[in-house]
């Protein structure tokens, strides 16, 4: 094998990167001259090959410094010596390094050389050198070894080319890096970095502090498992879909989702993808934003329930679109509203049917300051027993048959603003439960789901019934009543305001009449009177009803009503059975007063009046209440 092929294959053996180069004849008369086997460092008498070889280096732009094999300075090029302003001895002596190299730099540089000398293969650090101006300029020296013909090596060429403008460009690019990572941290979004298949690779300080995790714990656990964590349940299929395929198509993209934060709850982000191309068109990166819209949704939300329940209330008929009628009863009532709108408080409406509970409410909502906000109505004896909980309060996924996605509530509906209960006393004991549990903790718990949700929502509610009844038969909470009567305002019939059914009448001719088309000169005396005769067992529904089917029928334009359609409703013999319910309401009054004169206004115990009577006692409190009976003055009577 000749000697070349030989050195190299020797140098392949040893895992060497670049082969070193084996001394030449010239060198080797260099090398002997220069005291190689003895180390002394001598100038020789150089060689006319020699002289144009150090020509040659000398021309060379890099500095270049020949080293014994221990490393120590044998000789300069021309360059080396007029940058570091140096002489030939001068770089030849012990203390060359520390007085040309960085103080900060001298101890790494010693390591990394030690150890690169004690080898044969050539290796590279940078550094920075002293100039003869006294400013320091970074330089890349590489190490090569020279070998002999038995592959030891017996000197070192270090060539040092000038980096310092790279290692600027460096310097001010990591510093750009910097402000550009601490730019992105100061960002409101949410900003990550996915490589091009979508695993994430960096995500900003506002991401990792609304996730408490840190950048290892974010990457951790693979993309897949990443999403199923982070992300609601109710959007994982949608998303994981919109995502693969947007990554798939390599174009912008952008898709919503809920986040769970460090504080356990969820919020709404819209994350928007953009692919980063290199010069050939490849993606090589993706850059995502993830911007906060829970207020956004909120609002889209409430927007879309309160339209829902605007087309439930534009489908539903209206009793009427305004208060009307002039009476004291009426006005009464009008001042109470005045007076209780303004506040928050809770307002029980009662009153007959028909008697327009729910104007009254809307009065009060219009006149609150949660006006602007929604005003849900909902009829509790309308609604099935085994779905109210679900209309009222909303449910989960999968919370019962049929519930395919989670669905709101009329309580998260009207959040900010009213709802109103209508028929109240009809709602079952177990709803009754969970409405005392909004009223006193104002939260709600969806059906399907134990997280309380806290509303901010003013209660209306009223009824027909005498809830007072309810409570003594054990058919309605004591302490839901107590809670709902705060403010307790109490409808008038259309009995007690006869001298408002002229202007009624007007105003129901008036807006039925446009409606068909039909305009009416006059009513008829008859009509007027029949109307003021008659009870209203269904109050102002009633006399609604009545005028609209009276201008559908009506041919001429005298409005006019046929007596036979409220001849079987009107009872022939009303004002004797009025005197009789007085009689009877008369002599209940005076057994019960009589029973507590008896029992010294004691109601129950073994001699109290509830005994007596054998009433209950729930059942004689609320008769007292509903008589208006002073249990107290008899134990006065009995004590003087």
């Amino acid at each position: 094998m000749p000697p070349d092929s030989r050195q190299v294959h020797m140098q392949q053996e040893r895992g060497e990167r670049n082969p070193a180069p084996t001394l030449g004849p010239a060198l080797q008369e260099l090398a002997t001259a220069a005291g190689a086997d003895d180390g002394q460092l001598t100038e020789p008498k150089l060689l006319p090959d020699e002289q144009e070889l150090r020509r040659i280096i000398d021309l060379i732009p890099q500095t270049i410094v020949v080293l014994s094999r221990d490393g120590k300075a044998i000789f300069a090029n021309r360059v080396a010596l007029e940058y570091t302003g140096l002489s030939l001895d001068e770089v030849r002596a012990d203390n060359f390094r520390d007085r040309v190299f960085h103080p900060e730099d001298v101890q790494r540089f010693r390591e990394e050389r030690q150890k690169g000398l004690s080898g044969s293969v050539p290796f590279e650090n940078e550094q920075r050198a002293l100039g003869k101006d006294g400013k320091y300029r970074w330089f890349l020296i590489r190490y090569n070894p020279l070998i002999d013909e038995r592959g030891n090596v017996v000197r070192w060429y270090a060539t040092g080319t000038d980096i310092e403008y790279r290692k600027q460009a460096e310097t001010k690019l990591r510093q750009e890096e910097r402000e550009l990572r601490q730019l992105i941290d100061f960002l409101p979004q949410h900003v990550l970095v996915l490589d091009k298949d979508g695993t994430l690779l960096q995500v900003n300080k506002t991401m990792l502090d609304y996730k408490g995790f840190t950048l290892e714990e974010m990457k951790g656990g693979g993309t897949r498992e990443r999403i199923n964590r982070d992300v609601h349940p109710d959007d994982l299929e949608r998303v994981q879909n919109e995502r693969s395929a947007g990554l798939s198509r390599g174009v912008l993209f952008e898709t919503e989702k809920r986040l769970v934060g460090k504080d356990g709850q969820f919020r709404w982000f819209l994350f928007r993808y953009n692919p980063v191309l290199n010069e050939a068109g490849d993606i090589v990166r993706w850059f995502a934003t993830a911007t906060d819209i829970e207020d956004r949704k909120q609002v889209e939300d409430r927007v879309r329930n309160e339209a829902v329940a605007l087309r439930e209330q534009i489908d539903r008929d209206s009793m009427f679109e305004d208060i009307v009628g002039s009476s004291e009863a009426l006005r009464k009532v009008l001042r109470q509203v005045a007076r209780v709108a303004p506040s928050d408080s809770t307002v029980l409406i009662l009153g007959e049917t028909g008697t327009g509970k729910e104007l009254i409410a809307r009065a009060i909502h219009k006149r609150s300051k949660r006006a602007d906000r929604a005003f849900i109505g909902v009829n509790c004896a309308a609604i099935p027993t085994s779905l109210i909980a679900s209309e009222l309060f909303g449910h989960e996924k999968g919370a019962f048959t049929g519930a395919t996605q989670r669905r709101l509530g009329r309580f998260e509906a009207a959040n900010g603003g009213t709802i109103f209960l209508d028929e109240v006393g009809d709602l079952p004991p177990e709803i009754q439960i969970a409405l005392l549990r909004v009223l006193q903790e104002r939260e709600i718990e969806r059906v399907g789901s134990n997280k309380a949700i806290p509303v901010d929502v003013r209660v209306l509610a009223a009824t027909h019934h005498d809830l007072d009844t309810l409570v003594a038969e054990g058919k309605f909470r004591q302490d839901l009543l107590y809670r709902l009567r705060v403010v307790p305002i109490q409808m008038p019939s259309l009995r007690e305001r006869t001298d408002d059914i002229p202007l009624l009448v007007d105003y129901f001719i008036g807006r039925f009449g446009k409606k068909a088309g039909k305009k009416f000169r006059t009513i008829e005396k008859k009509t007027v009177e029949l109307f003021q005769s008659y009870q209203w067992p269904g109050n102002i529904r009633e006399l609604q009803n009545v005028i609209e089917r009276a201008v559908i029928l009506s041919d001429g334009d005298i409005f006019c009503v046929d007596e036979t359609w409220l001849k079987r409703q009107a009872p022939r013999f009303a004002a004797p059975a009025v005197a009789l319910n007085s009689a009877l309401q008369r002599q209940e009054k005076e057994m019960i007063e009589a029973a507590l004169a008896e029992a010294r206004g004691r109601v129950s115990g073994p001699d109290g009046a509830a005994t007596k009577l054998g009433l209950p006692r729930p059942t004689l409190d609320a008769k007292i209440k509903r008589l208006g009976i002073d249990k107290y003055r008899f134990k006065v009577q009995r004590s003087s």
